[in-house]
């Protein structure tokens, strides 16, 4: 009996426009595809990006269109059958085999299969066709025929609320509006008489670590014997059984002595096993699976706290609580099928090299591909994961809830395996919105029923469907109802997770304060920030010789898709940087110092409240956001761009609360998030004092500089070490104060108050910078350092170098850095290089006289130091 045969269906695709009856067949640009790759791929429309060709292809997303290929099927012997596997249809399809109509599709993210064996022409090509229809036009009759729901959001149309297509293609406030459809995920064929249809396993992990179960098994589809399952780890075997066959299901269980364990990075090797199972009938090998898997122990810890409200939030790996330190995860591109694994490879490990610890997938987007989590179980990077709903009031009609039910088990099947997915969340800001237009929600009511007739039954997805899929098949993850999601509101700040935009949005608070904005887990901040200007000058047309390139310009504003968004980034700019409009470069560099201020107060902040067991008063913060989904493409010279673009690359965003752009050129953000989740920190917060001189005096009042200096240790071990702290004044660069104190010992996993001491009024602390340094105690070596400014840094005289070096220097281990030195104090010294496979790691650095700062680099020589250029903020009045 043959083994089951798989046949992928990606050649010989053929596309057209199903109304227009002169529309041609043509072939489609790659495969998988969607309708704006191959509309783009034969000049048909203009990219999207480009100028302002957002709005000139809207048409795109009202009309229906048409796939087809034709399929040469291998022999089909008797008792085997045929089957079409679709991993994803973009959204709204009816499939027909041979003018025979298979199946109706309406959601995305559900994977379909077809049995096609009765429809089969033997001795003849057969032709498979996917008309896919405006999921935009029936999302609107979708609503027109359920007037009884309230339809509701923040961002994108209403509409979107009614299919289940990925949110963000409707828009959003860091994205444009692109309808796509077509076959996203790939197509194929298997033939076979039986089959392993899922493979899974679970594994629980012993308090002690000293051992564990692996608990596997298969479904199998089709008449089989026994399936053989083996375990293995680095190709070595480890254990293998055999087992029988009973009602279409075969399972095992393996016990392991001292387990290799899967850590998340900086606490440990991430060792992944493989699991493979291999079916028989009778003797006859007729299919197998292998899937990965990390042996782990995860739970949240929601606990009570020393000496404040509420409880604890914070994960815990194998025994250790970590704090997490990381971003949000918007998908990559507009136009998915367009980022392969190794795209997906080069996000993740930017993120691991920037120490973060966790990305939260938002829901907004979609189940990200396999090569996504691949890569996060690989390096040791933690996902938190959102179903698929954000921002508004879903609908609760039977349709609706039956997709939903069987989207969420195909894909909690699908992604169950990865050990890097340590929680899952039922929605993003959906119970948020709901407090915001007053929906009604009872939290005694416990009756599912009752929840479906109220005016927000989204509900019963979020706290009976999904939970109900969870604890059949992924019993041993954290799930939660949303995000933010905890106590009596969405935004306490001393229960769960919460989403704190009073900086930006809301209140637009002071970035200096968020210690007082945290939470117990901040899953969501973020500030805005220009990209690269080499990004900015692709998508106008004329380059830097564009009229448009200037921030104010109608091209730019076309491209912030944040409403107001350029109102805010002017205030917190007005509030805390000298900047200047022109020239561009200098303006988007002071956009992104602002923005990488602001990131690494956060982060210096709430890690400072990470104190040790009982004290984890805020177990991690998530940036929002690392990527951007804004592509940029090459059109060949002789293109035929009928929508009137011209052949040059394109790109897409201006500001955007990203750290890193869709180029994979961080932002200087991603750098200082990088120094402050680094193993070891030195960290200051100056508080301006009021004193006076009675309780009455309104003119004898003395202001203060107070500088606190605290550590963080984010190793498993303790360290001990020496605190240097200095004072230079800014005006003459000269150093007033210098003092290294007694031994102190930071202790693993915490931070720890160091000291604190006051530097003068007003008048003397407004022109003192403040340098700490931390010293291994035991070789003497500078481990961390960080630089205080007085604040707003506009208020702030900054001199100019006579004397900046700047070279690159190779050291005896061969490896190149770039190294630095001034004559007087820098704030945000910026590197940047004239081609991308430059990489420095780490930038944005503060500089003090005379101190030779080195920044490690890969892709210059000695010698090429033309090919930097360097950006630092100047005064005001330098401006």
């Amino acid at each position: 009996m043959p083994p089951l045969r798989r046949v992928s269906l990606s050649e010989n695709w053929n596309f057209k426009e199903v109304e227009a009856p002169a529309s041609q067949w043509l072939p489609v640009s790659q495969f998988p595809t969607n309708i704006h790759l191959d509309l783009m791929h034969h000049g048909i429309i203009p990219d999207p990006y480009l100028a302002k060709n957002e709005t000139a292809v809207q048409w795109v997303g009202e009309k229906s269109w048409m796939y087809k290929t034709t399929v040469d099927l291998p022999s089909v012997l008797p008792g085997q059958k045929a089957v079409l596997a679709f991993e994803g249809l973009d959204t709204h399809a009816t499939v027909y085999w041979n003018d025979h109509k298979l199946l109706e599709v309406d959601d995305m993210f559900i994977p379909e299969r077809v049995d096609i064996t009765k429809h089969i022409k033997p001795a003849t090509t057969n032709e498979l066709r996917i008309i896919f229809h405006s999921t935009y036009l029936l999302g609107k009759r979708l609503v027109e025929t359920d007037p009884h729901h309230k339809y509701g959001c923040w961002n994108g149309d209403s509409s979107r609320l009614a299919v289940r297509k990925a949110q963000y293609h409707y828009g959003w406030d860091w994205g444009p509006t692109l309808m796509t459809c077509g076959p996203w995920r790939p197509v194929y064929l298997e033939v076979y008489t039986s089959r392993i249809a899922d493979l899974y396993f679970e594994t629980k992990v012993e308090r002690s670590l000293e051992a564990a179960d692996i608990s596997v098994a298969c479904e199998i589809e089709g008449e089989a014997s026994r399936v053989r399952f083996d375990i293995s780890l680095k190709d070595k075997g480890l254990v293998s059984a055999m087992v029988e066959v009973v009602d279409g299901r075969a399972s095992a269980t393996f016990k392991t002595r001292r387990p290799e364990l899967w850590y998340p990075a900086r606490y440990g090797r991430q060792p992944l096993y493989s699991l493979e199972a291999t079916l028989f009938v009778e003797d006859n090998i007729c299919d197998w699976k292998t899937k990965r898997l990390g042996i782990r122990r995860a739970e949240v810890v929601q606990r009570g706290l020393e000496g404040e409200p509420g409880t604890t939030f914070f994960f815990q790996i194998n025994n250790i609580p970590i704090f997490c330190g990381g971003s949000n995860w918007i998908p990559a591109d507009m136009l998915i099928p367009r980022i392969g694994p190794s795209r997906y490879r080069a996000w993740i490990r930017l993120a691991a090299e920037g120490n973060q610890s966790m990305i939260r997938i938002w829901g907004g987007g979609i189940f990200e591909e396999q090569a996504f989590y691949d890569a996060c179980d690989e390096f040791g990077v933690l996902v938190w994961q959102d179903f698929l709903f954000a921002c508004g009031n879903y609908p609760g009609n039977r349709h609706f809830l039956d997709l939903v039910r069987r989207e969420a088990i195909a894909n909690v099947k699908r992604l169950r395996h990865h050990p890097c997915i340590v929680i899952w969340a039922g929605n993003n800001e959906d119970y948020q919105y709901r407090e915001t237009e007053h929906l009604d929600y009872d939290p005694e009511d416990s009756n599912p029923s009752n929840w479906l007739e109220s005016n927000f039954p989204a509900r019963y997805i979020y706290e009976k469907i999904l939970p109900d899929v969870l604890q059949d098949l992924n019993p041993g993850t954290c799930y939660r109802f949303g995000s933010p999601f905890g106590g009596e509101t969405t935004t306490d700040k001393t229960v769960g997770d919460i989403h704190q935009w009073n900086v930006w949005h809301g209140n637009q608070e002071s970035y200096q304060d968020w210690d007082k904005l945290g939470g117990r887990f901040v899953a969501e901040f973020g500030m805005a920030a220009f990209p690269s200007v080499k990004t900015l000058d692709n998508y106008l047309l004329k380059g830097k010789e564009d009229s448009e390139r200037h921030p104010q310009s109608s091209t730019i504003d076309f491209h912030h898709k944040a409403v107001g968004g350029e109102r805010r980034l002017a205030t917190y700019l007005v509030e805390n940087i000298p900047y200047a409009h022109s020239p561009l470069d200098y303006y988007v560099y002071c956009t992104q110092l602002m923005q990488a201020e602001c990131f690494a107060t956060a982060f210096r902040l709430w890690k400072r409240a990470w104190q040790g067991p009982g004290r984890e008063y805020c177990g991690g913060a998530l940036a929002w956001q690392l990527d951007d989904c804004y592509w940029s493409t090459f059109y060949p010279s002789n293109a035929d761009l009928k929508g009137g673009a011209d052949s040059r690359t394109a790109t897409g965003p201006t500001q955007s609360w990203s750290i890193v752009d869709y180029h994979l050129r961080p932002k200087l953000a991603y750098y200082t998030i990088k120094r402050e989740m680094a193993d070891f920190t030195i960290n200051m917060k100056r508080v301006i004092k009021e004193i006076s001189a009675d309780k009455y005096t309104r003119a004898y009042i003395k202001k203060v500089h107070e500088v606190q200096w605290f550590g963080t240790n984010l190793s498993l071990q303790d360290r001990r070490c020496y605190v240097q702290i200095q004072a230079w004044n800014i005006i003459s660069g000269v150093i007033t104060s210098d003092k290294r104190s007694d031994p102190v010992i930071l202790a693993c996993n915490r931070s720890t108050e160091i000291g604190k001491r006051d530097f003068g009024d007003d008048d003397i602390g407004s022109r003192t910078v403040v340098v700490a340094r931390l010293i291994d105690a035991n070789d003497g070596k500078i481990i961390a350092r960080s630089i205080n400014w007085p604040e707003p840094l506009k208020h702030v005289s900054f001199p100019l170098p006579k004397s900046l070096e700047v070279k690159i220097v190779r050291d005896a281990m061969d490896e190149h850095s770039v190294e630095v030195k001034s004559d007087c104090l820098v704030k945000g010294f910026a590197l940047e290089a004239d081609d991308d496979d430059v990489l420095f790691d780490d930038n944005c650095i503060d500089l003090v006289p005379d101190e030779k700062v080195q920044i490690k680099m890969k892709g210059l020589e000695i010698g090429q130091e033309h090919r930097l250029s360097v950006k630092y903020l100047k005064a005001g009045r330098n401006l």
